[in-house]
Formats: structure tokens, sequence, C-alpha cells
């Protein structure tokens, strides 16, 4: 079923109202949420300040579709970017549909906002547009063109159509140069008295994991993190493409042992900004009126199930991300266990700065959450969190984000650098869809195999209870399943709340 994408616009009331609350919303890449155990600066002045999310997913855990999924508000299926490269997926599919002409971004900026993105936009980007190009939607713009910004440094920005070159000295620190840009954009906007929405998309702690200079010795104690389906004994009831990986050997173990402290090293530039943000807006007397929002764009996995280092499948740690907000409404030390996720980050800076998103919009505002409201099963908030991988076809491959084990680990450019992953791939189907409800998980994939684990029975899903669990929970899975692949717009929020 073809359903509308986010090039179709819709109504919106403008507020042109400087007293509009600013929202600034701070993206890393790749990040589990078990790290931020290791930003106190971020928890303290943004989770203890205003909200913690406990139940916080990505749709699709891969950079480019959730990405793509923040901008529109649109669950994968509807934004068909189902990857981060061509063919299906990556920005040069993104602006070939057009699908840039109504984002969060464009509603903002009608709505009379200065918006401005800092770092990673869309994966492959510009590509095929010029090197200057800048999206619809955005006042000042802050986004590599060229070199390796995943690496940190020698890369070139397009800064507002001007192409600047940075080097390898310690000043030219991708996320140090974000953080500076964003903290200039805020203070003129401050100044000039309008609201702003400020983008900030650092690279951290994507791979190859580069901390800034002054983190490089942090860490060094920190041993990888070995819960019970570490290095999994028994992967038998999984489906066959992971059935029959190895165990992983004392080598590959060990290269996960040295990463993982860089992981967290380069994320301590972020935590410092996040600082140096808030401390920035209470010195201009901004803060009070400044919504603030922390997220991921996926989650990571690192041998848990005996997957090498990566993302992109349905299990906890690739879809579960960090989450936090402070705001005028939000009140301080406030958790949240609804589910939510990253389809409804569109919505929730629709609300705040006071405009109706388009009808295509599939997501909700997560603002009743905010403010103190605690839902109750049935009473109007989602119960299932659609999750979705590639192209569900019996004949179809992998998504071509799929790189083989015994590839180069990194790839050069601004396309997604090639993470260890298992070595099926190609010949199989590892597309899915599926459902995260407070109690299950459970996946479908193209090839008709099931996927479903108890997760308060079994909350490291150790056990694909697929064959053994009650024929009438596995009919009402797919059946609620079938209904919500298939939604679009308000259908997707009706569904969520009730099976179908």
């Amino acid at each position: 079923m073809l359903v509308s994408n986010c090039n179709f616009a819709g109504a919106r009331q403008p507020s042109n109202n400087a007293e509009a609350p600013n929202i600034i919303f701070i993206l890393t890449d790749d990040m589990d949420a078990a790290s931020l155990e290791y930003m106190p600066k971020t928890k303290e002045l943004i989770g203890r300040q205003g909200a913690t999310f406990s139940q916080f997913f990505v749709s699709t855990s891969n950079c480019c579709p959730s990405r793509t999924t923040i901008l529109c508000g649109q669950y994968t299926h509807n934004t068909q970017i189902f990857a981060s490269s061509p063919p299906s997926g990556g920005f040069e599919k993104f602006y070939k549909l057009g699908l840039e002409k109504s984002t969060i971004a464009v509603w903002l900026k009608e709505a009379g906002y200065k918006t401005a993105l800092f770092g990673k936009y869309l994966n492959g980007y510009p590509a095929t547009a010029e090197q200057t190009y800048i999206p619809p939607g955005w006042t000042e713009w802050y986004s590599p063109v060229d070199g390796d910004p995943y690496t940190q440094y020698n890369y070139t920005l397009n800064e507002n159509g001007k192409l600047i070159k940075y080097g390898n000295q310690a000043g030219d620190y991708g996320t140090d140069v974000y953080a500076a840009k964003s903290i200039d954009f805020i203070k003129r906007s401050v100044k000039d008295g309008a609201p702003f929405f400020a983008y900030i998309a650092v690279y951290a702690p994507h791979g190859p994991y580069e901390p800034a200079p002054r983190h490089a010795g942090l860490f060094t104690d920190v041993s990888l993190p070995r819960p019970p389906s570490f290095n999994e004994d028994d992967i038998s009831d999984k489906p066959g493409f992971y059935s029959d990986e190895p165990r992983l050997d004392n080598e590959v173990i060990a290269k996960m042992e040295r990463i993982y402290p860089k992981r967290l090293q380069s994320l301590q530039a972020v935590d410092e900004m996040v600082e140096s943000i808030v401390l920035s807006l209470e010195s201009l007397g901004a803060l009070e009126n400044t919504y603030i929002f922390f997220s991921s764009d996926n989650g990571f996995h690192m041998g848990l199930h005996r997957l090498l280092i990566g993302k992109n499948t349905g299990f906890e740690e690739d879809i579960l991300v960090p989450a936090l907000a402070r705001g005028p409404k939000i009140h301080a030390g406030l958790t949240i266990d609804a589910l939510a996720g990253n389809v409804d980050l569109a919505s929730t800076f629709a609300e705040i700065a006071g405009i109706k998103t388009p009808k295509f919009v599939d997501g909700r505002s997560l603002m009743p959450l905010l403010t103190g409201k605690k839902p109750s099963d049935g009473s109007g908030w989602r119960q299932a969190f659609l999750l979705e991988r590639g192209i569900v076809d019996k004949t179809a491959s992998l998504p071509d984000y799929f790189i083989s084990a015994n590839m180069p680990v990194f790839m050069s450019g601004l396309l997604e650098p090639a993470d260890l992953v298992p070595s099926f791939r190609i010949n199989t189907d590892g597309s899915y869809r599926g459902l995260r409800t407070k109690e299950y998980t459970f996946l479908k994939y193209g090839d008709g195999t099931l996927e479903l684990y108890d997760l308060k029975a079994d909350p490291y899903q150790l056990q694909n209870i697929a064959e053994t669990a009650p024929p009438a929970v596995l009919e009402k899975l797919i059946a609620w399943l079938e209904s919500l692949s298939q939604c679009a717009g308000a259908s997707c929020r009706r569904i969520e709340e009730i099976p179908r």
C-alpha cells in the first residue's frame, strides 16, 4: 500500500510569536542507552532538571531511516527511506523523493522560528546536489560535505553556502566546532528576539570513535559490559541467519574491549557541549523559555547474541535509545515509562511551537507525558511501537547497508562507515516488521520467520518463544502487526492504541 510521504504539505498555523519557546535538539550517532551513565552533565542538566524516558525507541535502528523519521514524523514504511545509501535510502533518495519540502524545519520556519542545523544531516549528503546546497526550512546551515567527519578531523563544512575546510588541529575537532557554532547561533537569536530551533547532530560515538585529545585517557579501566546475552551460549532458537554464527573468539572480544572505552571518551565532548549550551542560555536569561531534548538516532550492540559490532536488529540494545527533555512545562526529575520514540519528536516540537502538523504525520506529541500525565493501558496512549527494517519481500536480499565482516571496517567519505557485523548477508532475507509492546518484542521476517521474546520473563532476549507461545498471543500480535505496518497518519495512532 502506497501512502503519502512527507513532501505533502498540511495545514499549519504560523505563530510568529517572539515569546514562543525556543527548541534545542541534540542528537548523538549510534549511542546505546546504557552509555548515558557516562555523561553526568547531560543527566544532571537535562534529565534531573526535566524528564527521562525509560522506554524510548527508534522504529528502524539505522542512521538515515531514523533521522528521516525524526524530520518527518513518519514511520519508515511511509518515508520509504529504508537504508543509509542508495537505492533504498540515503540523502540521495530523500532528495529525489522531495521529502525535504515538508519537515519539522519547514514547519517551524513558516511559524516564525529561526532554524539551524549543525553537524550530520542525512547519510550521503550532498550526493548529486551542489556542495553548497541547503535544504528547505533552514535559516542557517553547518553540515559536512567533504572529507571524513566521522573521524572528527579533515572535513569541509557547508556554512550557509560557503565551503570552509577544517584540518587536524585540536580546534578542528568536530563536536567542539558544532558546539561553538550552535552557541553562537543561540546568542545571536536571543539578541534578535526571535524564537529559534537548533538541531545539533554530532557524530559521536560513531566509529572510528575518535575522542577529543583532552579525553583520550579516560575510562581505560572500564570493561565492556557482558550481560547474560553476551556471546550467548545457545542461539539455536534465533532465526537461521543468526543461529549459525560461531561464538566470538578472544581476538574479536579483545577488539571490542579496546573500542568500548573510546566510545565513552568520544561522548565527553558532547557532555561538555550540553553544559556549555545550558550555561549560555542561563547567562542570556533564555533558559526558562527553552526546551532541550537529547537522544540518539539508534542504539548499538557489541558482542550480544554473538553479534559483532553494529545495529539494525530488533534487540533492545539497538532499538532502545537515551531520551531526555527539559523545558518550561516539564517538572524536574520526571521519569516516563510510556512507550515513546523518534516518530514522536516532530509532533512534540510542533506542539511546543503552537503549530499543527500535516495530516501525513504518524507520531504523536510527547507533551502530555512531559507535563506529568500518566496514561494507563487503553487510556489513549500507544500500546505498541512499530519496528521496521528493509523492504519485506520474500525475494528481497538484506538491506544494502549490511557489509561483509571481512571487508574494511571503515570507508572514507560521508557514507556510513561499515561496522563489524555477522557474516550472514546477501542471499538471506533479514528484513522484518515488528512490534515492541510493554510485554513483548515480536518480529516477522520477510520469509515468514517469527521472533518473540517475553521481556518480563526474559529481559535479555535469550529465548525465542515463537514456537511455544500460546496461539492466541501470536494471532493477536500478527494481526496487530499486519494492521500497523500499513498505517498512515492518524490511523497509526489509533492502531497503536488498540489491536485490530
